[in-house]
């Protein structure tokens, strides 16, 4: 885990050693990593105040509390997921190819931020950020919303009496379920099973055209 080091070799002391910002920024670094090392119980506020050189005291002038600290490292998760599946809906290749790269950039999200990732599935972090992710006109929408627009451009003919987002729903689950079990060690692997990758896009096509013959 990255140790922060002070400009200076001055008594840790939250007035003097960070400007105004850095040390909320620390301090959800520091929570994502000992999220990543420790897992999601692995550490308290003592521990991040630690890290970054500053009294536990100095957090609450940014945090109220250890829930308000890992509920900001999931709302940035959350954000940077929709990034990276943004990015996969708007580059190139056909409608389907860059729906199936979605759940590819998910699963390496998952596989690469398990800091994040953590957060984002913790009890209760769903409903401390929920206010944030309403994305501004023109910015990035959440993971679900970004899945709902993909089937709408992948299938602008609809699925029926399959409502999308019920298929989006559906897709997200088996992404965070095929993410969690590989994540966990319990994603069975060895001659004649698929990688993670090639098992998301087979049951992502299995439901989408499953859907499709509903019509």
């Amino acid at each position: 885990m990255r140790h922060w080091q002070r400009s200076d070799d001055r008594p840790p002391d939250d007035r003097r050693g960070y400007h105004h910002g850095n040390l909320k920024e620390a301090l959800i670094e520091a929570a994502r990593g000992f999220i990543a090392e420790r897992g999601l119980f692995g550490f308290t506020l003592v521990d991040a105040a630690k890290l970054v050189g500053v009294t536990p005291a100095a957090l609450y002038r940014h945090f109220r509390g250890r829930d308000a600290l890992v509920a900001e490292v999931a709302f940035r998760g959350f954000t940077q997921l929709a990034e990276r599946l943004a990015r996969a809906l708007s580059g190139s290749g056909a409608p389907l190819e860059r729906f199936t790269r979605m759940g590819e950039a998910y699963l390496d999200f998952a596989e690469k931020e398990p800091g994040y990732y953590a957060a984002m599935f913790a009890a209760g972090a769903a409903e401390a950020v929920r206010p944030a992710r309403a994305a501004p006109e023109g910015r990035t929408g959440s993971p679900f919303d970004l899945l709902v627009e993909a089937l709408e451009r992948t299938f602008p003919d609809g699925f029926g009496s399959v409502d999308r987002r019920f298929l989006a729903l559906e897709v997200w689950a088996l992404s965070h379920g095929i993410a969690t079990l590989a994540a966990s060690g319990h994603l069975p692997a060895g001659p004649g099973l698929p990688a993670k990758h090639e098992l998301l896009r087979a049951g992502v096509l299995a439901l989408v055209h499953g859907a499709g013959a509903k019509k």
